[in-house]
């Protein structure tokens, strides 16, 4: 199995045909380093001793009751720093409309490539659960946190980088809480990584943005549980 989503993945970069050439693209292959490298590594320890070894030791420091679940928040959270940064005035690299499109159609995307690969592997998560691989939680979590990175690595550097420290919480704790395996969470964040930044390289759905020129619309994130929804506002 191993084999065959490596093969896949290989498949899916050359299909790119970037030119070496392009600046653009020189620098995008330069953003796939990291997450091909945490791809890669959670290939070669999934179902390894090593990640046995790995979850028993941190069982037996954690403790079998150890579980806080905030990992089901953290995952979140670099989408509440993306909106209220808007509202607050901070330059963002695009609208808050292209935000949320490229934020939509990242996650649509990492949503079906991890739902595809759970139902392919049927990894058994560590608590005995069904579709370890990859996680889902870290997936989407580095996936936001690479949104609100493109978004303000230029004007705010520290907000930029924020994103991954809950996004990184959230895959340590995945672990911690024993519902994912090492090379479920490193995966998981790879996939998230690479997917959004091809987003970005891509810019899908570039012209449309009805409320470019408009200053009477208003969004707002509104969290609940382990749900993510919006309020819009319309002024007229």
């Amino acid at each position: 199995m191993q084999i065959k989503v490596s093969v896949i993945i290989i498949f899916f970069l050359n299909a790119l045909n970037i030119n070496a050439q392009d600046t653009s693209a020189q620098k995008f292959w330069k953003k796939t380093i990291v997450p091909a490298a945490l791809i890669g590594t959670g290939l070669v320890l999934n179902g390894s001793d090593f990640e046995h070894n790995f979850r028993n030791n941190i069982r037996e420091k954690a403790g079998d009751d150890f579980e806080y679940k905030i990992d089901n928040y953290f995952q979140f959270v670099p989408v509440v720093e993306l909106y209220i940064s808007d509202i607050l005035g901070v330059k963002a690299k695009n609208h808050w409309f292209d935000q949320t499109k490229y934020l939509f159609i990242s996650n649509v995307l990492i949503t079906a490539i991890t739902q595809g690969l759970k139902h392919t592997t049927l990894k058994t998560r560590p608590d005995g659960a069904p579709y370890a691989f990859p996680s889902g939680h870290t997936t989407l979590a580095f996936t936001n946190a690479t949104v609100l990175y493109n978004e303000f690595k230029d004007s705010s550097p520290f907000l930029a980088y924020s994103g991954y420290f809950f996004s990184t919480t959230t895959g340590a704790f995945r672990i911690l809480n024993d519902k994912h395996w090492l090379s479920d969470v490193l995966t998981g964040a790879g996939i998230g990584i690479i997917v959004t930044n091809l987003v970005y390289y891509f810019e899908p759905f570039k012209s449309f943005n009805p409320f470019l020129k408009s200053k009477n619309v208003s969004i707002i994130p509104q969290i609940d549980n382990s749900k993510l929804g919006f309020y819009f506002v319309y002024l007229f």
